[in-house]
């Protein structure tokens, strides 16, 4: 396993240090631009693994994610929102700070109102959650297209900008402030990650090897809504890039110990970025958002997880 961790180790590195130098014809204002590009990347990309892993090993669901629970659609429909209300040009939508911090803070209390509502003891309310969550995705989607369709067609063009991540143009601010925000609560999910092997045995093992489940699932679930919430609010959503690389790091790895899992996640996911923003860079000369390859390879891992797991369904 450690070996497959330096091989891939030594991947992202080759990668980012091809991205950062190829083609470079002044390296002072092209060096610290990509920088900050692949900085976003490389954050992005771990918030994304990270809550992935864990979401999925709470749910024991290899083909669930965060997104499931609509913060994704949340996303569009505050963009959209505050471009239906205040205008294209208001304070809210042209200083990147004020989105930023916006977004994210209604993200992460939505999550925090429906753990704190719906989150009770026992399985089945575990899987309410997420049908709530489901819904609610559907919900804020609909409105979303709503305004949409009433808003004019100049301030539609900066919807859409939003509907898709892009790692192009990001603020070295609010990518600081990211930044922190993410070393403190992986650090947290590492504090825990003993836990999440026990967590991957089912609840009543964990119980019974004497794990408070309903305190380290609500806390590990708010870790989770939050890399979420300031991922997304970041770049924007990439809705298949958590259940692609999270399923590569379950192949790769082979084990239950989720330190290996989540750092094997976290490369995949880097490569994943870096080496789809040289694709689109270098071959489809911008002409292709990066989360448009992404949600279409992931779309088709998901179909092939789907028929995966039906076919063992008829097999039993």
């Amino acid at each position: 396993m450690r070996k497959k961790l330096m091989l891939l180790s030594l991947l992202a590195f080759a990668l980012i240090v091809l991205f950062l130098t190829y083609d470079v014809r002044s390296w002072e204002y092209a060096l610290p631009r990509r920088l900050t590009n692949v900085s976003a990347m490389v954050i992005t990309g771990a918030a994304i693994a990270f809550s992935t892993v864990v979401f999925q090993t709470i749910t024991h669901n290899r083909i669930l994610t965060p997104g499931i629970i609509g913060l994704g659609s949340l996303y569009v429909l505050v963009q959209t929102f505050l471009i239906f209300a205040f205008g294209s040009m208001s304070f809210w939508v042209v200083d990147k700070h004020a989105n930023f911090l916006l977004t994210s803070s209604v993200m992460i209390v939505f999550a925090l109102l429906l753990y704190t509502l719906l989150f009770k003891k026992g399985t089945k309310h575990l899987f309410f959650l997420l049908l709530v969550g489901i819904v609610f995705g559907t919900f804020f989607s609909s409105l979303s297209t709503f305004m949409q369709v009433l808003i004019d067609p100049n301030e539609f063009l900066s919807v859409q900008n939003r509907m898709f991540a892009s790692f192009s143009n990001v603020n070295n601010d609010i990518l600081l402030l990211t930044a922190v925000i993410f070393v403190i609560t992986t650090a947290y999910v590492l504090k825990l990650s003993t836990y999440l092997d026990v967590l991957s045995l089912g609840r009543d093992h964990a119980i019974n090897l004497g794990v408070d489940y309903d305190y380290v699932v609500k806390r590990l679930l708010i870790v989770v809504a939050i890399l979420v919430s300031v991922s997304t609010a970041l770049v924007g959503p990439i809705t298949f890039l958590g259940l692609l690389v999270a399923n590569v790091a379950y192949e790769l790895m082979k084990t239950y110990k989720h330190t290996y899992i989540l750092a094997a996640a976290v490369l995949v996911s880097v490569i994943a970025l870096v080496g789809g923003q040289l694709i689109v860079e270098r071959i489809f000369a911008m002409s292709t958002p990066l989360s448009v390859i992404i949600n279409f390879a992931g779309g088709m891992y998901f179909l092939y997880l789907l028929l995966k797991e039906g076919t063992k369904w008829s097999k039993s």
